[in-house]
């Protein structure tokens, strides 16, 4: 067997991984102004593809361009989260439908790759690795020949929704549960059971929804 590669990152990927690295850990708070030098010279790069990256990041909502201020890391509002994954719980779980088939072979085994690397994010309590696997399990799940343009608006909605994801530091306990939720996920695919599978898949996307809502409330008022 051909030894994979990991995939090439540009320099503009490496400063978007950077910056939201920074967002992920709470490092660079919301109104926090993205200074290009300093990322820069944190990845060791030039400033042009950190520009790239901002701009990038912009578009996907992780950033905001300010008048006079420049790209600052955009608030995330309750309305946001209602909006987003309102539409994320829908899409998802109408791709179960539309795929229509149980989960098994190479896909199967990329699912329980990611739960694994999930279960020891869970346990360390590491929110940037257990978003990154969240997403990738999602992206699995809904990436068929079946649902091909459902796939591709999720890849959009997956980058807008990402930035919320920044709020299981606000609500640590979720990572056990989002975990327990996506394995029932993957048993009820596995079992060919899709009814199921798609009416779990819309609960955890509401479930995620209502503890970041929970979360951020909290955090407004004891701020």
């Amino acid at each position: 067997m051909a030894e994979s590669r990991p995939p090439f990152r540009t320099k503009a990927d490496l400063a978007a991984d950077h910056i939201k690295h920074l967002i992920m850990t709470g490092a660079a708070p919301p109104g926090t102004k993205i200074i290009t030098r300093v990322v820069a010279e944190a990845v060791g790069i030039s400033e042009t593809p950190v520009r790239e990256a901002i701009k990038q990041l912009c578009s996907e909502e992780w950033l905001v361009e300010r008048p006079h201020v420049g790209a600052v890391v955009a608030d995330f509002t309750v309305q946001n989260v209602r909006e987003l994954y309102g539409i994320r719980a829908a899409l998802t779980s109408l791709a179960l439908q539309l795929s229509g088939r149980p989960l098994a072979g190479e896909r199967l085994a990329q699912v329980d790759q990611v739960l694994a690397e999930s279960a020891v994010a869970v346990e360390a309590g590491d929110v940037a690795a257990f978003a990154r696997l969240n997403r990738h399990f999602h992206s699995l799940l809904c990436d068929t020949e079946q649902t091909r343009l459902t796939h591709r608006m999720l890849q959009s909605l997956l980058s807008r929704t990402e930035t919320a994801q920044r709020g299981f530091r606000l609500v640590p306990w979720r990572l056990p549960a989002s975990h327990a939720e996506h394995v029932a996920i993957r048993d009820a695919l596995v079992a060919g059971d899709i009814a199921l599978a798609s009416r779990l898949q819309h609960a955890h996307e509401t479930a995620a929804m209502d503890a970041l809502i929970e979360g951020m409330q909290e955090n407004d008022a004891s701020t």
